[in-house]
């Protein structure tokens, strides 16, 4: 799933397609919204607040999109059409006069709402480190209100901070020294918050930083631990290891670390086996 940093990147990538432009054609290809004419409207900018995505358009609308783990946007500089079997997945459709044109393609989540609503839909968020509302204490309170909890399954709880997703989970829990099943409350979170913070915004605005976490772009070298099981740690050389994910619990994604650069207990690393702590409802993306 894209995170917070790549969904950031796409929106500034779209407003230098589209932004201060007037839709040509505007058509939302699913059911709620099948008859929702866009045309005529200007593109006014696109924000972010975690992984949701908001396209504001003139006339108090707002397109609400989230990739989740299928969705796209391809943009084109020259205003072509996509090839007719991507055009058949395409769900939203902006085009300008001679101008650039965005297609959202098997995007799980559009929806058209009134500007003025827009807090409806992400009132449940926690504080996004990549806008400019970025409250720390407040992210801290947040990740700080179940003290037992793992620190991996906090991190992944968009209630708590919105834009981390796995990948930084995992990554942030390497960088800090903690075992991934870490309880939050024998972490520093200040310490934490303020590295993943920096962390997640170098990656979205450095031109190739993207969620290179390491320093270093070769392939395979790019991360400490995400995505490396089996392979030498890059910092120790003992092999990272891995345990799956649990199907349909958001809190038990697949989980890397390096045993001795992470150190916990046999009995912390098997909690990951156990049913996951929670706050009030369940953790939303």
């Amino acid at each position: 799933m894209p995170e917070g940093d790549t969904v950031y990147a796409l929106a500034r990538r779209l407003d230098g397609a589209l932004r201060d432009r007037v839709l040509t054609h505007g058509e939302l290809r699913v059911p709620a919204h099948a008859t929702a004419d866009l045309a005529g409207l200007t593109v006014l900018g696109h924000v972010t607040h975690g992984k949701h995505l908001l396209t504001r358009l003139s006339g108090d609308l707002t397109l609400h999109t989230h990739l989740k783990m299928s969705g796209s946007w391809n943009v084109s500089s020259t205003g072509r059409w996509l090839p007719p079997t991507v055009m058949a997945d395409a769900r939203v459709v902006l085009r300008t006069e001679e101008g650039p044109a965005a297609y959202g393609v098997r995007l799980p989540v559009v929806e058209l709402l009134r500007t003025r609503d827009e807090t409806a839909v992400l009132r449940h968020l926690g504080p996004d480190p990549l806008r400019d509302d970025w409250d720390v204490t407040e992210a801290a309170r947040r990740l700080a209100a179940d003290p037992g909890r793992p620190l991996v399954a906090a991190l992944l709880d968009q209630r708590c901070v919105a834009g981390f997703g796995n990948l930084w989970a995992n990554e942030l829990c390497f960088l800090r020294g903690h075992n991934p099943w870490t309880p939050v409350e024998d972490v520093d979170i200040p310490a934490l918050l303020e590295l993943g913070a920096r962390a997640l915004r170098h990656s979205a605005t450095v031109p190739g930083a993207m969620q290179v976490t390491t320093g270093i772009r070769r392939k395979g070298e790019q991360h400490w631990v995400a995505g490396r099981a089996g392979r030498p740690c890059l910092r120790c050389g003992t092999r990272v290891r891995v345990v799956a994910e649990v199907a349909n619990d958001p809190e038990r994604r697949r989980t890397w670390w390096c045993p001795t650069c992470q150190p916990g207990s046999a009995s912390a690393i098997r909690s990951s086996d156990r049913p996951p702590r929670r706050t009030a409802g369940p953790s939303s993306p």
